[in-house]
């Protein structure tokens, strides 16, 4: 099967690319060894940065300068007046809420990051504070950034291009045939199901698995050394919480990022990120629970968690190399040969991902030979599960059974 391009990983970035690709006039096919979305995209805590929490110092940052105008480009796609078309896409909240520690530093970074994006959040009033809200002592602002349901993105896309999506076995199942290293001549499949065997020949091969994008360009002869990983450890919380997404701030920093959604159960579940996060790689988990617990009461001092269960995950953010290991201020793509590799950096610049590489595929030829039927057997790929619904996931609550956070 000769084609324009093949793509290797179902996360958002992939997605997306699959979808200008295929717009574009490009014959493809995307490639995914596990679930959709599984390892960076679904933990994602989908919003839609604006840039302002990147500019607490009062500086316009690279990373605040390329990610200021990804809310309006998503908010174009979620209504349908741009594509990709993601309508049916849930968003969990139209806006965040920024609210900050009553200290000096944290007044002096909320007015940085106003005049550095030269917007004006619109400030909130007691009186019209969300509940969880309610007695923080410092200012509170909302921002124009929307929240998105990641798995339900994941879903509109895999929905529309499902003919276009394969599950692969990457262990048995996959062979590259290279004329050089970086050139890929063929790609040799066996079908997870029946083992039958399928060949591809793609003008260029993409890799968009985060961090499998090591292991691939090792296959293909590539420097697999040219990635790098920041983890994360973050904090799930369920058990009679409100809806509340935003960032509270101290100084320069995000202290805590909290986005809400409901579980299978109907039960409100709370994601916690930012600075708890980046710290709490260094801790275990039962440590990490109680420091998040501490911290939660300190910023949300309305909120009861007596009743509250708590767990965590691990999340390797898996990026292209930067001098001292640190955050990238953009979107990352290195070519070599026929080959493709990108990194978004975060789930709203994946439309820049898609733009970039894209400028990097030549215009379809008409020269591929593709018969979707003999695909139509082949197994695809599913959505994957979000964090708090997965199986066999532990919870503790700290009031009920103190003793239990030691082994959580």
């Amino acid at each position: 099967m000769q084609l324009d391009a093949v793509i290797f990983g179902g996360g958002v970035a992939g997605l997306w690319l699959l979808d200008r690709l295929t717009r574009e006039g490009n014959h493809c096919l995307l490639l995914e060894a596990g679930t959709l979305g599984a390892g960076q995209t679904i933990a994602a805590q989908g919003i839609i940065h604006g840039g302002m929490k990147y500019s607490l110092q009062g500086l316009l940052s690279k990373s605040a300068r390329n990610i200021r105008e990804m809310p309006a480009v998503w908010r174009d796609a979620l209504l349908g007046r741009t594509t990709p078309v993601l309508t049916r896409t849930r968003v969990r909240a139209e806006e965040c809420y920024l609210w900050q520690t009553d200290s000096l530093t944290s007044r002096a970074g909320m007015l940085g990051a106003r005049l550095a994006l030269h917007v004006t959040p619109e400030p909130v009033s007691p009186e019209e504070r969300p509940p969880a809200l309610a007695r923080v002592a410092g200012t509170v602002v909302r921002l124009p950034e929307q929240v998105l349901c990641v798995q339900s993105l994941l879903a509109d896309l895999a929905d529309q291009y499902r003919s276009r999506l394969l599950q692969i076995d990457a262990q048995h199942g996959l062979t590259f045939e290279l004329n050089s290293p970086g050139e890929v001549r063929a790609i040799i499949l066996h079908s997870p199901s029946d083992r039958r065997p399928l060949r591809l020949q793609p003008r260029h091969v993409v890799f968009t698995a985060g961090a499998g994008n090591s292991t691939l360009r090792r296959l293909v002869g590539l420097d697999g050394e040219s990635m790098q990983r920041r983890p994360l450890h973050m904090v799930l919380v369920r058990g009679g919480l409100p809806t509340l997404n935003g960032h509270c701030i101290d100084g320069a920093r995000t202290r805590v990022t909290i986005t809400s959604d409901v579980d299978a159960a109907g039960r409100t579940i709370w994601q916690v990120g930012g600075q708890l996060a980046e710290d709490g790689t260094a801790l275990a988990a039962p440590d990490l629970i109680r420091r998040a617990r501490h911290e939660l009461q300190a910023v949300l001092p309305e909120i009861d968690f007596t009743q509250s269960e708590w767990s965590t995950c691990r999340v390797d953010r898996a990026e292209g190399i930067t001098a001292e290991g640190g955050r990238p201020d953009n979107v990352q793509v290195l070519c070599a040969g026929n080959v493709t590799t990108g990194w978004p950096a975060k789930l709203a610049l994946a439309p820049v991902l898609a733009r970039e590489i894209a400028a990097r595929i030549s215009a379809p030829t008409g020269n591929a030979t593709q018969n979707w039927a003999e695909l139509a057997d082949w197994p695809r790929p599913a959505v994957a599960t979000p964090l708090w619904d997965e199986p066999g996931r532990n919870w503790v609550n700290l009031d009920r059974d103190p003793s239990a956070a030691r082994a959580a």
